[in-house]
C-alpha cells in the first residue's frame, strides 16, 4: 500500500523541483522530531542531518539551517549576524512555517524567511533534512541546500 504525503510534504517537493532539486521526499514509517531520530532511521552521522530553527533576528523571524552535532551559540551568533538573537516561540515557528514542530522544513513555508546556513554541514557529502513534516526527509548537498534555500554561510557555534 502507498501512502500519501501530507500537503506540507507535497509543498516542500513542488517547491525543491521548481528550484531545481529532484524533489524526493523518503517517508520514514515513524516521526524524527530529532537529529539523533532522523539519524538512527537513515543509518547516518547526527552531523549530516540539517535542523531547520527559526530565531528572532532584531524582532524579525530568519531560519538557521544547523547540523544536528551542533547547538547554536545565540549570543556569537547574533553578534555574527550584528544583531540580538533568541529563538522563537513555538507559536512563531508555526505561523511563518506553516510547518509542526520537529518537521520544519528548510524551505516551502508561505512566505520567505532569511536563512542562514551552519558552515559545518559543508563537510557532510550528503545532508538530510526534513520534508514538511515530522516523519519526511529529502536528501540534498552543502551547495545545493545553500543554493535552493539562498542561503548565508554563518558559524553558530
Amino acid at each position: 500500500m502507498t501512502r500519501s504525503l501530507h500537503p506540507n510534504a507535497h509543498r516542500v517537493s513542488d517547491t525543491l523541483i521548481a528550484r531545481g532539486h529532484h524533489g524526493l521526499i523518503v517517508q520514514q514509517p515513524e516521526t524524527v522530531h530529532t537529529a539523533e531520530q532522523a539519524a538512527a532511521a537513515l543509518g547516518v552521522e547526527v552531523g549530516a542531518i540539517v535542523k531547520s530553527l527559526v530565531f528572532l533576528l532584531d524582532e524579525e523571524p530568519i531560519m538557521l539551517l544547523v547540523s544536528g552535532a551542533h547547538r547554536v551559540d545565540v549570543a556569537r551568533t547574533g553578534d555574527r549576524l550584528d544583531g540580538a538573537l533568541a529563538p522563537a516561540s513555538p507559536d512563531l515557528v508555526t505561523e511563518v512555517t506553516g510547518q509542526p514542530l520537529g518537521g520544519v522544513a528548510p524551505l516551502g513555508h508561505p512566505a520567505n524567511i532569511p536563512t542562514y546556513i551552519d558552515r559545518s554541514l559543508r563537510f557532510h557529502p550528503e545532508l538530510w533534512a526534513s520534508g514538511g513534516c515530522p516523519n519526511t526527509l529529502f536528501r540534498t548537498v552543502y551547495s545545493e541546500l545553500r543554493r535552493i534555500t539562498a542561503a548565508v554561510d554563518v558559524d553558530v557555534d
